[in-house]
């Protein structure tokens, strides 16, 4: 049982991972625009919460090539 566990907890993303893979996500949703950056901004300044555009500013700071250029624009573009 310890073993399944211990393989469970391997799977699960930590937060700061989970906001990267979301901002990529949306990036990536909208790369077929001719504005993605602006409208993954705008995605991300209309449906995320403060405390969420913060750690993600932060994210970007320590590991700056985690975010997919459209992301990387789009949080330039956000004042949190």
């Amino acid at each position: 049982m310890s073993d399944e566990s211990e393989v469970m907890s391997t799977d699960i993303m930590s937060t700061g991972d989970r906001l990267i893979y979301m901002a990529n996500q949306i990036a990536r949703n909208l790369a077929a625009q001719r504005d993605a950056d602006v409208q993954t901004a705008e995605h991300i300044r209309k449906y995320w919460t403060g405390a969420m555009r913060a750690r993600l500013q932060e994210l970007a700071a320590e590991r700056p090539d985690a975010l997919s250029p459209i992301a990387a624009q789009a949080l330039r573009r956000i004042a949190v």
